[in-house]
């Protein structure tokens, strides 16, 4: 048989537990005041009220809703905007509703037009990968993250544009005429989005 023998622990000063409680603490403030140092601006962004984040990382938020259907890929958009950098500064803005293919812009706008109805104006933030990436465009600098506010007051199918085109140059200038020659500014080169 073999005895145990107890030895009393000698009980903790209160003051102990105190230290050790504020130590817990300040590790843990630290901590979060470290996490939130990485924190870039979209993460913040996404947290604030209306701004919705898509699978792809685009973020947008709806000012003005619309009603009816939204643009697919195979369409000519007429839209009104303004694209900013994050610090505010304006790289390109329509001067009047501007016409181009959805496809025919960076991915993220690109993205986000398909989002929008007709008579919506929306704002998106769109992340280096979805925009210029590395690259610097004109005014835009590499690795920025882009704000756009876009109007949408109508869209068309191309192959409807392409036919109206058709017609003017065959003599069938008219309403259809005019609108058609509108969808040769179609802006490809940067920094149009």
């Amino acid at each position: 048989m073999s005895t145990v023998t107890a030895v009393p622990i000698p009980p903790v000063k209160r003051s102990y537990i105190v230290w050790l409680v504020v130590g817990i603490v300040a590790a843990l403030v630290a901590a979060t005041a470290l996490a939130f140092q990485g924190d870039d601006f979209l993460t913040r962004n996404a947290r604030q009220k209306g701004v919705v984040t898509t699978a792809s990382g685009l973020q947008y938020k709806v000012l003005t809703p619309g009603n009816g259907a939204k643009p697919t890929d195979s369409d000519v958009v007429l839209v009104n905007y303004e694209g900013k950098l994050l610090n505010g500064t304006t790289f390109d803005k329509s001067q009047q509703p501007t016409p181009f293919p959805v496809t025919g812009v960076v991915p993220g706008f690109s993205e986000g037009l398909k989002l929008m109805p007709k008579g919506s104006k929306y704002r998106f933030w769109i992340k280096p990968s979805l925009g210029y990436g590395a690259e610097t465009k004109g005014p835009i600098p590499g690795n920025s993250t882009l704000v756009f506010d876009v109007e949408m007051i109508d869209f068309l199918p191309e192959a409807v544009i392409r036919q109206m085109q058709m017609q003017q140059q065959m003599g069938g200038a008219g309403a259809a005429g005019a609108a058609g020659a509108g969808a040769e500014g179609v802006p490809g080169a940067p920094p149009h989005p």
